[in-house]
């Protein structure tokens, strides 16, 4: 059966077979308010569990999904009525320039490198950590669970086609990075073979920059989630955050894949692949 959960104002569900013990794996989407490939993207993966559910393999369905799939509303809404390519949230600061990056506003090493003090700035960090409302229910919500709910922490971006792991406050890599690295690459491998979509991996700060207070780095390091990953939706720049929408079913699919590759890992280690799957 289906365990729907929703949060008034924001997009949420749960799916769960009901099995106690289930791992639980958190999905997000629309941190950034102009990365629409991002909500279309988990959207996607959530219709493709719940329509596909009877012919899953076990290991799909003996997981919690938490699919959060618009983390930042009304920075959405914005950039669907007044600025396409609006960043942060819609935080008033009285006659400044309006906004916060949430990406930049998580309570793991908060404050840091890629972040700004300045309101008018894109990585607007925020007057303190989680001083927003979608940052703080986030990290409230994954908390208020017993720690060990959550093996993996998938956040949704875009663009440049990049699977990524932390750490992003800084250039340091993380204990397990061999882990993280491994399950990256077979995503990255079998998104590849199945779509000929090419996906850069590596950790945040060495692969792209150091940016401090991002979602996954907080997964990781306060939440103590193994799996944490951010992944950088199409394309690489052609069409960048104004992406057609007949590239959703491929982001789709390529997203799916990656949550599928998660997903094996968690519950059944690095075993060899090998199932159906009715796309």
């Amino acid at each position: 059966y289906f365990l729907f959960t929703f949060i008034s104002f924001i997009l949420f569900c749960r799916i769960s077979n009901g099995n106690p013990g289930n791992p639980g794996i958190w999905m997000d989407g629309g941190m950034h308010a102009r990365e629409w490939i991002s909500p279309a993207t988990v959207t996607f993966i959530a219709n493709q569990l719940i329509e596909d559910w009877e012919i899953l393999p076990e290991y799909m369905r003996n997981v919690d999904w938490y699919i959060h799939a618009v983390a930042n509303p009304d920075g959405y809404e914005y950039t669907h009525t007044t600025d396409r390519l609006w960043r942060k949230n819609m935080r008033s600061h009285g006659r400044q320039c309006p906004g916060v990056d949430l990406n930049r506003n998580f309570g793991y090493k908060w404050g840091g490198k890629g972040t700004s003090a300045n309101p008018c700035s894109q990585t607007y960090r925020g007057s303190k950590a989680f001083s927003e409302p979608e940052t703080f229910y986030i990290s409230k919500y994954i908390s208020n669970h017993p720690r060990d709910t959550f093996q993996a922490y998938l956040s949704f971006h875009s663009y440049g086609q990049y699977i990524l792991y932390p750490w992003g406050y800084d250039y340091h890599l993380t204990a397990d990075k061999m882990d993280l690295d491994r399950v990256a690459r077979q995503a990255g491998t079998t998104i590849t073979k199945k779509s000929g979509g090419k996906y850069t991996v590596g950790s945040s700060a060495t692969t792209l920059y150091p940016a401090a207070g991002g979602s996954d780095d907080w997964a990781k390091g306060f939440a103590g989630i193994k799996y944490a990953y951010t992944i950088e939706m199409g394309d690489t720049g052609r069409y960048g955050f104004v992406l057609p929408a007949s590239h959703i079913e491929s982001n789709g699919r390529d997203g799916y894949t990656f949550v599928d590759t998660v997903a094996r890992a968690v519950t059944q280690g690095n075993n060899k692949y090998s199932r159906k799957r009715a796309f």
